[in-house]
């Protein structure tokens, strides 16, 4: 860098901000710490960025003449936003040794910044809203995703490697648009799998933390993990004990007010427990893989007790019931069509459990 330049923006740094180059006090990503105005010194850390902007804030810069400047300190990373991942300093600027004239020495790259000083979800709702952390995937939602009128049937992979991650990028997606800025929780799908990448079983259980959970509306659902495992979910709040609720809060048996649905079943591929029902995939529609009508016959749960859902401990487990086949086809029609290899023969729509980690 020329020396003129050099001083100019030594001089523009002392008068406008006095010590703090590019410090301002609205927080910007792209903010550069104060320059180290003495030989060796250290330029100071960028401003972190609000939420939800990823950083990038510079180091200040070494500007003393006739020694060496020390490395500029790596800006503050952002703080994790909504959507945005931790945020990553850049490098300051350090610079050579100064001539024998006293001049200002040539600028080098410094080392990299260090990552955000935090991170994660902001996300705090208002009032009972903070605590949404569970729902059953409305079928309106699940036509509006699968850009299908009968929704993804067995096939929940969305775009995803396999079905398990398709299902969990439902459940964020869903979550997001039931309340802005819910979908930076941790969400997992109520599902399980004979294999995952690594070739293991997985079990629904083992995938949702250990509670409380809520819904849209603040409801209780359950406050322990055992709680919701029971044959339905223990300490719930009465009004959804025995009818949960989708990303909305209503209650899903009825929640265009005809009271002409029958959509209870709820797949799970999940057996008594919360753990795997089998190590036979057709249970899980190949893993959650294939809508091919004849691929299986997954293993469902109850999302609401009436009717047929009166059996007991059909929660999360059907006692051995299976849907009809892995197919997109949606029946809520009030009749169970043995006929119909599809996941919504007996009364559904391919509807599954969301969880949160975080209450």
């Amino acid at each position: 860098m020329k020396q003129g330049y050099l001083a100019g923006y030594v001089q523009a740094c002392l008068v406008v901000a006095g010590f703090g180059c590019g410090d301002s006090a609205e927080p910007s990503g792209a903010n550069a710490g104060a320059p180290a105005m003495l030989a060796g010194g250290a330029g100071s850390a960028g401003n972190p960025p609000a939420a939800g902007v990823p950083g990038s804030g510079a180091g200040g810069v070494g500007m003393s003449a006739g020694a060496s400047g020390s490395a500029g300190r790596g800006g503050m990373g952002g703080r994790g936003g909504m959507m945005a991942p931790a945020g990553s300093g850049a490098g300051g600027m350090a610079g050579s040794a100064g001539s024998t004239s006293g001049s200002g020495g040539s600028m080098v790259a410094g080392t990299d910044g260090s990552a955000g000083s935090t991170g994660g979800c902001p996300f705090a709702g208002e009032g009972a809203t903070a605590r949404f952390s569970f729902f059953v995937t409305s079928q309106a939602g699940l036509e509006r995703l699968s850009k299908s009128k009968n929704g993804f049937g067995g096939d929940l992979r969305y775009g995803e490697a396999d079905g398990l991650a398709g299902a969990d990028k439902i459940c964020r997606e869903l979550a997001e648009d039931a309340y802005e800025g819910a979908g930076c929780k941790t969400w997992r799908a109520f599902l399980s799998v004979t294999k995952d990448a690594s070739g293991q079983p997985v079990h629904a259980k083992d995938r949702i933390g250990d509670g409380p959970w809520y819904d849209r509306r603040g409801r209780l659902v359950a406050m322990t993990k055992d709680d919701l495992l029971q044959p339905w979910p223990r300490g719930a709040d009465p009004v959804i004990a025995l009818d949960l609720p989708n990303e909305f809060g209503v209650p899903n048996h009825d929640p265009d007010g005809t009271g002409k649905i029958d959509n209870h079943n709820t797949v799970t591929g999940t057996g008594v427990g919360g753990t795997l029902y089998s190590d036979d995939w057709s249970y899980t529609c190949h893993d959650w893989t294939s809508k091919v009508g004849t691929d299986g016959k997954p293993m469902i749960g109850f999302s609401w007790k009436g009717g047929a859902a009166n059996l007991e401990g059909s929660l999360w487990y059907g006692s051995e019931i299976t849907e009809g086949g892995c197919a997109d086809i949606i029946n809520i029609t009030n009749s169970m069509d043995f006929s119909i290899r599809g996941i919504g023969a007996l009364g559904g729509y391919g509807g599954f459990y969301c969880l949160a980690l975080e209450p």
